[in-house]
């Protein structure tokens, strides 16, 4: 084994407790898990695991519950169907306008 070295990241500290504790209930601590990956990496000389983007919905959801986002879909959809239902503008200007007249 070759000489050793530190290596410093930062996270915060949720990520950082969240992580803590799934890595003790499998009995790995942090720099395991760390060390782990890195021989992964040199050895098959890729990332050892799958990196997707958040889904559509992952912004949406630090905002706002699934069911809340459910309802707006079906709230969304009705005004779809049935637009003679609601007032719409042709300009900005026309919004603002009709927003400061109520």
């Amino acid at each position: 084994m070759g000489s050793m070295t530190n290596v410093n990241i930062r996270m915060s500290v949720e990520d950082k407790e969240a992580a803590t504790n799934i890595l003790e209930s499998m009995g790995l601590n942090m720099s395991t898990l760390v060390n782990m990956t890195i021989k992964q990496l040199i050895q098959k000389r890729k990332v050892p695991f799958e990196i997707t983007a958040p889904s559509d919905d992952a912004y949406l959801l630090k905002y706002f519950t699934k069911e809340e986002l459910e309802e707006g879909s079906k709230e969304l959809a009705y005004m779809e169907k049935h637009p003679e239902e609601y007032k719409s503008y042709e300009t900005l200007d026309d919004l603002y306008r009709s927003l400061n007249e109520d």
